[in-house]
């Protein structure tokens, strides 16, 4: 094994040994000790990966949403009509990620890495900027509100339900 594939290695362990800690306890009573016991990695393969727990969270979400980024973009039958079933289809697809970082009150990681994809930046006009927000606290409502209640529709149904909601905005 080279040192990339090492290192690829040690990440995966300390990511499923957090999930697995995260089932049995909130992530501030999980000690970085127990994290490497449990993932059978030294101490300093932690803290030469991460500053923090919340960091290794935020990694396998951005893992995450990149794979499903190329998966979306390498499928022939994706349009901006499956972007919205798809990205919530593989949400469910990763049920029980989602679902523990919700419980561990770390919903936030799911907020950061929609903001991130949808990149909104200082150099977008003001419209585009107010637009893309709007979409990504939205998507990101309707996500914890279906996680709360245990993904119980796919991507479609949920994409039927947006439509039917028939969106206005009068204030």
């Amino acid at each position: 094994m080279n040192n990339e594939q090492k290192n690829s290695y040690v990440k995966k362990q300390i990511t499923a040994a957090l999930v697995g800690l995260l089932k049995e306890k909130s992530i501030a009573d999980i000690s970085v000790k127990e994290l490497t016991q449990k993932a059978q990695v030294g101490r300093v393969s932690f803290y030469r990966n991460y500053q923090t727990k919340e960091d290794i969270l935020r990694e396998e979400a951005d893992r995450l949403i990149k794979e499903w980024g190329r998966r979306y973009e390498t499928n022939p039958e994706s349009s901006p009509e499956t972007l919205f079933p798809s990205l919530f289809d593989f949400y469910r697809e990763n049920k029980e990620y989602y679902t523990i970082l919700y419980q561990a009150g770390m919903a936030s990681v799911m907020l950061e890495t929609i903001l991130n994809t949808i990149q909104i930046t200082d150099e977008m006009e003001n419209l585009e900027a107010y637009l893309k927000s709007f979409w990504a606290y939205g998507i990101y409502g309707w996500m914890i509100e279906w996680i709360k209640r245990g993904m119980p529709e796919s991507g479609s149904e949920l994409l039927t339900l947006f439509k039917q909601a028939n969106f206005s905005l009068s204030l």
